[in-house]
């Protein structure tokens, strides 16, 4: 049988057919071509990506009523703007020292839920996405293959496309059919 995409397409082409956006013939020879669904996300550094763990993690302990050692708060907030500004001013090993912070304080509130949940497993499920998410955020190195670049949409990839004015785009592959002379587009496939 065919599959609801197969019927879908058919319908389309159908409806495309009948108030004569196209003429059957347009669908003899088609156009496949890949490109890069781009995804809402800023330019993604791991010390911002850290950071914003961070606070997901302290928003889902205060509504689970999770009390915690420490926050940081304020001084995840400092080291993840002076690192910054270390970086700007190409005062590197001033830089790497405050986003070494900046992991630092992720560990120690990874770790200190992690310690609660064992004492109170029944609010793991609550904490489960985050904390994988957050695990992995902590292993990751500078030139991993599979890096985590959006806590929000994980499936986020970078890809190199050559471009003098953007040399990556942070998002996911996809494939577009049109056809060959009015551009009309056949179907879409985004190839995570």
């Amino acid at each position: 049988g065919e599959s609801s995409v197969e019927k879908l397409l058919k319908a389309t082409i159908d409806a495309a057919v009948q108030v004569k956006a196209v003429k059957p013939v347009e669908f003899e020879r088609v156009i496949v071509d890949t490109t890069v669904q781009e995804k809402a996300i800023t330019h993604p550094t791991d010390s911002k990506l850290q950071h914003k763990a961070r606070i997901l993690l302290l928003k889902e302990a205060k509504k689970q009523g999770l009390k915690l050692r420490q926050s940081y708060v304020r001084l995840g907030k400092q080291a993840l703007f002076r690192g910054g500004r270390y970086a700007a001013a190409q005062q590197m090993k001033r830089a790497h020292r405050q986003f070494r912070l900046v992991k630092r304080y992720l560990g120690c509130v990874y770790r200190d839920i992690k310690r609660q949940l064992e004492r109170q497993p029944e609010l793991q499920v609550h904490f489960t996405d985050l904390l994988e998410k957050t695990e992995r955020l902590l292993k990751q190195k500078k030139d991993d293959k599979k890096k985590l670049y959006s806590l929000h949409a994980p499936e986020v990839e970078c890809i190199a496309k050559g471009k003098a004015h953007k040399k990556y785009e942070f998002g996911v592959k996809t494939g577009i059919v049109t056809t060959h002379k009015k551009n009309f587009i056949v179907g879409i496939e985004a190839l995570p």
